[in-house]
């Protein structure tokens, strides 16, 4: 088992749980975030600390099409390792609600660090 991030982080990428992993498995797109299954440790510690619920354990019903987005985009875009409160995005909290948001994703790289 491993984590994923799902499609609830598209447009609210809060960055908290970067700030809590002891393995630095985060990929930062433009607009989401993203764990490489392969450095994740299934500690668990990110999962609380999302408050949106963005992320899941893979072996959760439905997270098939998260599993391969995630390690799609973990190998394209840039690890990321701390939070920059400065990049959660201004409008995240009217997207924090919104379903469907896949049509949403940018496939652009974030900054990384």
């Amino acid at each position: 088992m491993t984590y994923i991030v799902n499609e609830k982080c598209i447009k609210c990428k809060l960055l908290d749980c970067v700030e809590v992993c002891p393995v630095d498995c985060f990929y930062e797109g433009e607009n989401m975030l993203v764990i490489k299954a392969d450095e994740c440790i299934d500690c668990g510690v990110c999962e609380p600390e999302c408050p949106i619920n963005a992320i899941e354990p893979d072996t959760n019903e439905g997270t098939s099409k998260w599993v391969e987005l995630n390690k799609k985009y973990s190998e394209a875009w840039p690890n990321i390792t701390k939070k920059r409160e400065n990049d959660v995005p201004a409008d995240q909290e009217k997207w924090r609600n919104v379903e469907n948001k896949l049509k949403y994703l940018s496939e652009k790289p974030g900054k990384g660090d």
